[in-house]
Parts: C-alpha cells; structure tokens; sequence
C-alpha cells in the first residue's frame, strides 16, 4: 500500500478498535446522527465494526430546520440499513439563554433537545462525529470523554490518553461521549468516503457555483463559493484553500466564547 492508503487503513482500524471498545466498555449506548459528512463516516465504520449491524440506537436530535435534502437522506438510509433511529425534538429558541448571539441561541436548541433525550433513554455514553482539526474547542477533546450528571463538559477535567491508551473505567453514573473520528481530518474524511463509496447529502457538492462545506439548521448555515462536484474535486479543492470549514456557520462568526459555552453546557 501507498503511504495514504496505508494512513486512512490505519485511521480505519483504530476508529473501528475505539467503537468496539467503547461497546465492550459501556452498559447503554447510542450514536448521535447528525447526516453531515463525518457522522455519516462514523455509522459506516459502526456498521463495519459489527459486520453490517449497527448494535445501539443511532439517534437525531431534531430541530426541524435541517435542510429537506438531509431528511430525505435519514429516512432513506435509516430504512435500507436498517438503524433503530431514535428521535428527539428540541425546545423553542425562547428557551434559550438571552445572553447568547443569536446564532448561538438557535445551536443552543439542540444542547437542550440533547439533554432532553438522554435523560428520557438513559445512555451510558453516546458517539459522536467530531474532530479535533474542526474547530479550536473541539481541539481540547479526548476520546473517552467523561461529562457531568446533565452531559456538562469540564474541558480542564479530562483524562490524559497517550499513545491510543484510553481510559473507560468511569465512576457509575458518569455519562460518556466517545469520538471515533478525533484524529481524522476533513480531507481524511472524503479520502475514506470516496474509497468506501459511503453515500452523501447532496448539497456537499457544487450547485450553480455553490456548495455546503458544513451542514447545519439551514436558517444558520450558508454554502460557500465552489465548483467542485465530485469528491477529487473536493479535495483538491481543501488542499488550497485558507477559509475555515465552518465558514458557513454563522455561529462561528459570533463572540469568541459562544462555541465554548455550549460545548461546556453539553453541545456536540
């Protein structure tokens, strides 16, 4: 193998020893699906790890402002690969705390409807998508990730990993959120969906010289200028360019501590 192959088979296989662990580990699971890019990568690497069954509930904490294309995609692939999706809805934004930006108010909806539906299903831990090149709070991350009692984060509290040695023995009680794709990046993760033919929202690809880089609510999510249509096109299109991947999310252009303050109150 080539030195990519070579890297993205590795990826492969340690994402796929981190969610075995993670099941052998953990009394009650399931796996946050938020059908953009990355946790689509991670349901495939669910369904190869346990040989085309995914053994836990995939779950959507809904808003019901996605964009229609992304829930044609959940009821298609929920049926044809036959997932227990589990549902939650979230508050309405005038529950939200009024000191956020207002984008941040909006994203705040999902850390509530979150919490809402772990307290109803009672998860001992739940996957989720994220990775550590993605945003400069997520880079704090660790694998195994203990929260508190309501799924609060305490980003200087966490447990050292070194050389992929995690720690899963967790106090009873102690929720956990296991990132598979932390090491990944976002070319690795279009190298891996091309390779594996993993299927894909279609508004990842360009439309009238247009396309989404990241997918959220639509109302707070905006494409970017782009031409690339096919997967190599969208790599080579990252290898160039200086503008973040969540560009589009109007979130990220607000106050500096507003990703950090939902992360530490429980957002993915």
């Amino acid at each position: 193998m080539n030195n990519l192959t070579d890297h993205i088979q590795t990826l492969e296989s340690q994402s796929i020893y981190i969610i075995r662990e993670a099941y052998n580990r953990l009394e009650r699971l399931g796996m946050l699906w938020s059908l953009g890019k990355d946790s689509n990568v991670m349901l495939w690497l669910c369904r190869k790890a346990f040989y085309g069954h995914v053994p836990f509930p995939v779950v959507h904490v809904d808003t019901e402002k996605k964009f229609a294309e992304m829930y044609e995609f959940r009821e298609y692939y929920a049926k044809e690969w036959g997932l227990n999706l589990v549902t939650g809805l979230c508050p309405p934004i005038e529950e939200m705390d009024s000191t956020l930006p207002p984008a941040a108010r909006a994203a705040a909806r999902k850390t509530e409807g979150l919490k809402s539906l772990l307290a109803r299903e009672g998860y001992t831990g739940v996957f989720a998508g994220i990775r550590r090149d993605e945003e400069a709070t997520r880079a704090k991350e660790r694998v195994f990730s203990p929260r508190g009692e309501s799924g609060q984060w305490h980003f200087r509290d966490q447990p050292p990993e070194f050389w992929d040695q995690f720690k899963t023995d967790f106090p009873p009680g102690t929720h956990v959120r296991i990132h598979p794709l932390l090491h990944w990046s976002e070319i690795d993760v279009w190298l891996y969906t091309k390779r594996e033919n993993i299927p894909t929202v279609p508004l990842y690809f360009a439309r009238d010289g247009k396309r989404y880089r990241s997918l959220g609510d639509e109302d707070i999510t905006s494409p970017i200028v782009s031409e690339a249509v096919s997967i190599d096109e969208i790599i080579a299109e990252l290898q160039v360019t200086t503008e973040a991947e969540r560009a589009g999310r109007a979130m990220d252009h607000e106050a500096e501590d507003s990703f950090e303050r939902l992360r530490a109150d429980g957002y993915m």
